[in-house]
């Protein structure tokens, strides 16, 4: 039976700020083997990520609302910003899930991590070719897990700044219009 999804914040940061606060990420994490289920959990969960884990690839579809069932968990404010599958699981592989994802125009830019106990160059190669953003070995570490965070708080900083200057450049096209105008 499938193990019901959880999602769970542990904030041990003192950060005021909200971008590069680490509670705002967070991870979809999916294994079929509940013992490495809970340790990235805790490992992701130790690292200040809000959590939600799933026992296989379908019901990280059905969760993402990617499964094309109108009975699906999907969330119209779901906000994952990294997912983290093993590779060797019954059903559906973490590859085919891979795929499945960026294939999807509403989560293709969401990185994914493929996790192993086996490492298989071509596997390897196979899943970065696709789009994942990296390939660990498990037992995934504590400092892969922080590596990670980090180079996804960048990244949503510099989402954030290119954002914020593009609204500044509207805002004084706006505003030079208006003096032109005279209004």
């Amino acid at each position: 039976m499938a193990e019901v999804m959880r999602s769970e914040t542990l904030n041990i940061s003192n950060n005021t700020s909200s971008l590069a606060s680490p509670e705002l990420l967070h991870v979809l994490a999916v294994d079929d083997s509940i013992v490495d289920r809970k340790f990235i959990e805790r490992l992701l969960r130790v690292s200040s990520c809000k959590v939600t884990v799933v026992d296989s690839a379908t019901r990280a579809l059905q969760y993402l609302g990617l499964d094309g069932d109108n009975n699906s968990v999907g969330f119209e404010d779901l906000k994952i910003n990294l997912i983290m599958t093993d590779y060797s699981m019954p059903g559906m592989t973490g590859y085919e899930l891979l795929k499945k994802i960026k294939e999807s125009s509403a989560f293709r830019e969401i990185p994914v991590v493929i996790m192993s106990s086996e490492n298989i160059l071509p596997r390897i190669d196979r899943c970065l070719e696709e789009g994942a953003e990296d390939f660990l070995l498990k037992p995934v570490k504590l400092a892969d897990v922080k590596r990670l965070r980090d180079s996804l708080l960048k990244a949503e900083e510099r989402v954030f700044k290119n954002i914020m200057h593009k609204r500044e450049l509207e805002a004084n096209d706006i505003f030079s219009q208006l003096k032109r105008a005279k209004i």
